[in-house]
């Protein structure tokens, strides 16, 4: 997410005099020099130079179902080589084929590079199976994956790895930068951090069928730092875990994002220059990744559509996207994160949606169950700045009048005070169902989550107030991840966070949904 204002650790989480907002401090961060096995940091500082100047990772996606697995990754020079070799017997690999195009040179130093897509079909579930790439010639080495159940599905939920946002930050006697190629540190320690994290949520849970991250992967807004995604996808675990991303505002102004990842499904809705919606089943659920940096609800609304009718039979039905429109955290959930809200929920409602995944606020939550209010509201969106480069942070857009709208504004500048009352008014556009239970069964509404972040590269304060709509929140300065278990009958997630030895502390209640009926 993007930080604006710094303010000093003694007013962090406190509010100015009037009406302005305060931003959290982000002087908490994950400092991997300290947190990290040392033999093991020590080994990845040595080798981050190679590992920020190899642009060739391999990441692995969900399918269209349960059945197929989409790959994707770079290739030096301009002609691309999409064939991956899989199967059962790693001395009988089957061979393969997909598509191939060539990477935007300026975001690579002028390199020419390809990108490469491949889907793999017939997955059976509770198998193991092997895999390598073709890199221009070069057979990668054979790596492993194995698939889970396909009617208990076990589901890691993370959010803003953001690798690179740890900038400015100090490390020993070094300030952690963010410039280009092996020079960018930050990227260095987010990455090692991003390792970590997975590593440890592996081994407490080694029957995960996939990940789902909700945006923000790298902190590379409008700028090339292909370093960042080197270090996002080198993470050890995800050369087994596939992972259905969401487009972050950090990820939405360039286009490496859709070279990196294959997602199934693409519906050519909610685009920005990343991509755009995309959807796919996995046993009784079915997943709809929105691209909400894109603020057109009514494409959204059609990529939903879209996916409940290629996937009508599906128990449950569950939403990513970045901006959490019911979250809690200082920096983002009672200003711009909220700025969707009114137009998102009556269609999580209109299509059934049982549970949104969300990000961008780099704190946890987890809300009550909430539907709309049916009453009528405005429509707000944000608009890029005058570079064109990032989002304008300071105000929103009112989509049928076009007012401009501070979400900051200045003390004694009243017009722009009762502007901002106004539209925070408005967005109090929810019911309540249900407060404290723990269990719910067939409820009337959605469950809306928010992550922390899972590499410790920044974390921000939460409100000064937990808004009501809230049942749990926690912020205690360590990367956390969630882990979700879905079968045809219940829906269950429960949270984790990483203390600095490596230890793993539930942070919240385990809170499950049962259906007792389609």
């Amino acid at each position: 997410m993007k930080k604006k204002r710094i303010i000093s650790a003694l007013l962090a989480g406190t509010m100015l005099i009037g009406a302005q907002q305060v931003w959290a401090a982000t002087e908490h961060y994950n400092d991997s020099s300290l947190t990290g096995n040392a033999d093991e940091w020590n080994a990845y500082v040595a080798g981050w130079n190679n590992l920020a100047n190899d642009y060739t990772q391999v990441s692995l996606t969900p399918g269209c179902a349960a059945t197929e697995l989409n790959f994707a990754w770079y290739n030096p020079g301009t002609t691309g080589s999409p064939v991956v070799y899989f199967g059962t017997d790693p001395q009988n690999l089957q061979e393969y084929t997909g598509t191939s195009s060539s990477v935007d040179p300026s975001l690579t130093g002028g390199n020419p590079y390809c990108y490469n897509y491949v889907t793999v079909t017939g997955l059976r579930e509770n198998t193991t199976y092997y895999y390598a790439v073709n890199k221009s010639g070069v057979v990668s080495p054979t790596e492993t994956y194995r698939t889970g159940s396909f009617e208990s599905v076990n589901i890691l939920y993370v959010g803003d790895p953001q690798v690179g946002a740890s900038k400015g930050q100090v490390q020993g006697s070094e300030t952690l930068t963010e410039t280009s190629g092996a020079a960018n540190t930050a990227a260095r320690n987010d990455g090692f951090a991003w390792d970590r994290t997975l590593d440890i949520a592996l081994e407490q849970n080694p029957n995960i069928n996939f990940m789902i991250s909700a945006g923000d992967q790298v902190n590379n807004t409008g700028n090339a730092k292909e370093e960042e995604y080197a270090a996002y996808l080198s993470a050890s675990a995800l050369k087994s875990l596939p992972t259905a991303t969401t487009i972050g505002n950090h990820d939405s102004l360039n286009p490496d994002y859709s070279y990196h990842f294959n997602n199934p499904n693409p519906t050519g809705l909610g685009m920005t220059e990343a991509g755009g919606d995309y959807y796919y089943g996995y046993g009784p659920g079915l997943f709809i990744v929105l691209n909400t940096n894109n603020y057109n609800a009514a494409e959204h609304e059609e990529a939903i559509r879209q996916a409940v009718e290629a996937y009508p039979d599906t128990q449950w039905r569950i939403v990513t996207i970045h901006q959490d429109i019911y979250g809690s955290g200082l920096d983002h959930s009672d200003t711009d994160g909220m700025i969707l809200r009114t137009q998102l929920t009556p269609i999580f409602d209109k299509y059934d949606i049982d549970v949104v995944l969300q990000g961008h606020d780099h704190t946890y939550s987890r809300s009550k169950m909430l539907y709309g209010d049916q009453q009528e509201h405005g429509s707000y969106e944000f608009r890029l700045n005058e570079a064109g480069d990032d989002y304008d942070w300071d105000n929103a857009y009112n989509r049928e009048t076009g007012e401009k709208i501070s979400l900051y504004p200045e003390d004694g500048d009243a017009a722009a005070i009762d502007a901002k009352n106004r539209f925070t008014e408005d967005n109090n556009c929810y019911t309540i169902e249900t407060a404290d239970q723990m269990n719910v069964t067939n409820p009337h509404g959605t469950l809306y989550m928010t992550a922390n972040s899972a590499s410790g590269s920044k974390y921000y304060e939460l409100t000064a107030a937990q808004q009501d709509y809230i049942a749990n929140r926690s912020q205690n300065w360590l990367p956390s991840y969630s882990v979700i278990n879905m079968d045809a009958d219940s829906f269950s997630i429960t949270t984790y966070q990483i203390t600095d030895d490596g230890s793993v502390e539930m942070i919240d209640n385990t809170f499950t949904i049962h259906k007792t009926a389609n």
